[in-house]
């Protein structure tokens, strides 16, 4: 069994510490099952449209299932928190250092149109993504410093500094897109071109906006590697658009198309009724899910003066009445968030731990002294009754110089604090509306903008909002995506991660302590501490999360019996309407 293996030797997989589930004679993963039938099609729903087949760059609002046309240089397990396998790559080598990182191609490579994947194509897929990609990108690769060609089918990335454990994994995971495909093209604004990939699927057909097909690759390269047996079992999948959610379960329940992921509380426990339920022609499941659930909730955006004041944040904050709101509008289904890495290990506790203590201390004289006191969440009594929080509100506003006055609260210019939120999605506005009257109640106008899917990501990359409801996932294992996610680099940038525009140079500095973290342990210690400091900016009003993933699908397909651990794992499922004499053909 091969993982991290440095110096002059290939491995055959890599993994952020110590050892890999699988070793090199692994036939399939655990959670697949490596005989499931060819065969049938798989039709989702999607809200809202879109005007784009590039889910890489910021223009425009990319197709669902985009990704299934791209493979990567490896391919990442769902049953471990962060290994990788041999896909594009069959073989990679990590330096002693962690400087370097070379990847041999599989001379079996190819793209979907039969041209040879090579060195040079995995270093036009780095600088493509680099230079003309959403700048998350240029972000999360920062750390690299140049991509050499070794050979026709070997390619090394230099780093700009050692011990990055987590960057040799990560460009594993770089999608690889075809040189001569894009050489006389625009990859920025390239808009509804229809892209070669070398990956399982590729785009059939599309009807802007309303749907589209994906085709399965017969001619697939990669089909019989251990990490694709028993996955992409649907010879078609098909994303049709509805520009509301309501609608569309309307539309799933009379068989419309095959299958709902559920995120309304209400709707999962009043609206699954009728003959089609009792029957079980559609099954409900709820399957647990383990990832770190992260941070869900109303993001401030600090661009704007009013809320610079972290003082307001909170004021602000003390009136969304979550206790009611569980009760009265999800059937107490859902758990409070308290942490940016909520849900898992990641998460900082009530009390500072003395590992959080010690990574901390030496910038204790930058940092709010609440960061080293025991956490307080605000909790109401559920009965809708926020006085004592309104009161709060109250004091620390008139720290902030407001003034409740002509049941206005006012700057000391006379001006009323108001602000608005911007949603896509109208089932939000039931929630928003108690928090709003609560809001009204101590002087504080607000108002909901209602836009679509592609307004709103255009004024959430353009930062033209106020407060937005968003949610931000966390992997099991994390690294460099959190400069992009908090980091004073990327606080700016048109299509940024950094949702808030939080800059701050303490996390800045935590944030490289977590990606050149040497062990897991240490990797946990640093995430809390950074975890505490997050919590203590007020840059977010949490709302809830549920540690599981609540679906629901017509009696037509099968799924295996062994779930993988960080996935729904919808790749793995087949149609149960193929029979083994149809599918022989398709072997």
């Amino acid at each position: 069994m091969s993982f991290f293996s440095h110096g002059q030797s290939w491995a055959d997989a890599i993994s952020m510490y110590g050892d890999v589930k699988y070793d090199f004679k692994f036939q399939h993963f655990d959670y697949v099952n490596p005989n499931a039938p060819k065969g049938g099609t798989f039709k989702q729903a999607s809200i809202g449209s879109f005007d784009s087949l590039n889910p890489f760059i910021v223009k425009g609002n990319a197709a669902e299932g985009v990704s299934y046309i791209y493979d990567t240089l490896l391919q990442q397990s769902s049953d471990e928190p962060f290994s990788l396998y041999p896909l594009v790559a069959e073989k990679v080598k990590v330096a002693d250092d962690f400087g370097s990182v070379s990847f041999l191609i599989n001379p079996n490579a190819k793209f979907q149109d039969g041209q040879p994947i090579t060195a040079k194509d995995v270093k036009f897929s780095f600088d493509i993504l680099t230079t003309e990609g959403a700048p998350h990108y240029s972000s999360y690769y920062a750390g690299v410093e140049q991509v050499v060609v070794d050979s026709r089918l070997q390619v090394t990335f230099k780093f700009k500094e050692t011990g990055n454990r987590e960057l040799p994994l990560i460009i594993g995971q770089i999608p690889i897109f075809p040189a001569h495909f894009w050489q006389d093209k625009a990859f920025a604004k390239s808009g509804l071109i229809i892209p070669l990939g070398s990956g399982p699927y590729r785009i059939e057909g599309f009807d802007a906006g309303k749907q589209i097909v994906y085709q399965r690759n017969e001619d697939y390269w990669a089909k019989g590697l251990p990490v694709n047996k028993g996955r992409y079992n649907f010879d078609r999948l098909i994303f049709d658009y509805y520009r509301d959610d309501a609608v569309a379960f309307e539309a799933f329940k009379s068989g419309a198309f095959d299958y709902r992921l559920e995120s309304s509380s209400k709707r999962w426990a009043t609206g699954y009724v009728g003959e089609q339920f009792d029957s079980e022609k559609i099954k409900r499941e709820q399957i647990s899910d383990k990832n770190p659930q992260g941070m869900q909730g109303f993001w401030f955006n600090l661009r704007r003066d009013k809320f610079k004041d972290p003082k307001v944040r909170k004021a602000i904050s003390l009136l969304f009445d979550f206790e009611w709101a569980n009760k009265t509008l999800f059937y107490n289904a859902y758990t409070r968030i308290d942490s940016f890495y909520s849900g898992s290990e990641l998460a900082t506790g009530t009390k500072i731990s003395e590992a959080e203590k010690a990574i901390l201390t030496p910038y204790k004289s930058e940092l709010p002294e609440s960061v080293f006191q025991p956490l307080t969440n605000n909790k109401t009594s559920g009965d809708g009754n926020v006085r004592v929080q309104m009161r709060q509100a109250v004091a620390l506003l008139a720290e902030a110089g407001y003034t409740l006055k002509d049941s206005k609260m006012q700057n000391q210019q006379g001006e009323q604090l108001s602000f608005e939120f911007l949603l896509y999605s109208k089932d939000f506005e039931r929630i928003i509306h108690p928090f709003r009257r609560n809001l009204q109640r101590i002087g504080i106008k607000t108002n909901i903008r209602l836009v679509d899917i592609s307004q709103f990501i255009n004024r959430l990359n353009n930062f033209q909002f106020d407060l937005v409801s968003l949610r931000k996932g966390q992997s099991i294992s994390p690294g460099n995506e959190q400069a992009s996610f908090w980091g004073c680099d990327s606080a700016n940038q048109v299509g940024t991660s950094n949702w808030a525009g939080i800059c701050d140079p303490v996390i800045d500095a935590l944030t490289k302590q977590l990606i050149t973290a040497t062990t897991r342990q240490q990797l946990v210690d640093t995430t809390q501490a950074l975890d505490r400091v997050l919590l203590s900016q007020d840059m977010v009003i949490p709302q809830w999360y549920l540690p599981a993933s609540r679906i629901a699908y017509w009696d037509k397909f099968e799924h295996p019996k062994i779930a993988p651990d960080y996935e729904l794992g919808l790749d793995t499922w087949w149609s149960k309407e193929v029979t083994p004499k149809n599918n022989e053909k398709r072997q």
